[in-house]
């Protein structure tokens, strides 16, 4: 099975911009920053919540704090993905307790990588409330599981895949829509 590349959905200036207005939605539809923490879905969800917590600071003035969640252990194919799967740590150095929570990940597909974030964040603690901000909502869900922040919304078939590239793990910026050939 190899992929062909069909059409690039955002460049990196895009990208770019897509975080502004998301890191803007986030701070005005949670009545300021109080309470506010970003979790980012290890791997992608990491840059991206770590670039939207620079861009509030830029803005505002103040530092979000921004942890980390590894879902591995709370998927629901655990058993699929392999003998011995690799298990990285949290990295939350705050309470979760009555935070006001947002989960960061790059695209939302089934849901099921979500459910496994929220999981792994109530074993945690109890959160105020959780919301979900993605970079790219692809659709096809199989859970009743909707971001509150999208960056942008794409119709996909069940052969497409949407590939996000970051500059801090892929070396180039851009997200491109690719299909699955046999």
């Amino acid at each position: 099975m190899r992929v062909v590349e069909k059409r690039q959905l955002l460049s990196a200036e895009e990208i770019s911009r897509t975080l502004q207005r998301l890191a803007h939605e986030i701070v005005e539809k949670s009545g300021g920053t109080k309470d506010l923490a970003l979790i980012g879905v290890r791997r992608r969800g990491v840059p991206l919540s770590e670039r939207l917590a620079k861009t509030v600071r830029d803005f505002s003035g103040v530092d979000i704090p921004v942890g980390t969640i590894d879902i591995t252990l709370y998927r629901d194919d655990l058993s699929t993905v392999g003998p011995q799967p690799v298990v990285h740590s949290n990295e939350i150095s705050f309470s979760v307790d009555d935070r006001d929570l947002v989960i960061v990940d790059d695209v939302l597909y089934t849901g099921r990588t979500i459910r496994a974030a929220m999981n792994g964040l109530f074993d945690l603690g109890r959160p105020k409330r959780i919301r979900l901000c993605v970079l790219i909502d692809r659709g096809h869900r199989e859970m009743p599981i909707e971001a509150t922040f999208i960056g942008n919304s794409v119709q996909t078939s069940d052969t497409e895949i949407v590939e996000v590239h970051l500059k801090e793990i892929d070396g180039d910026e851009r997200v491109v829509l690719v299909d699955r050939v046999p």
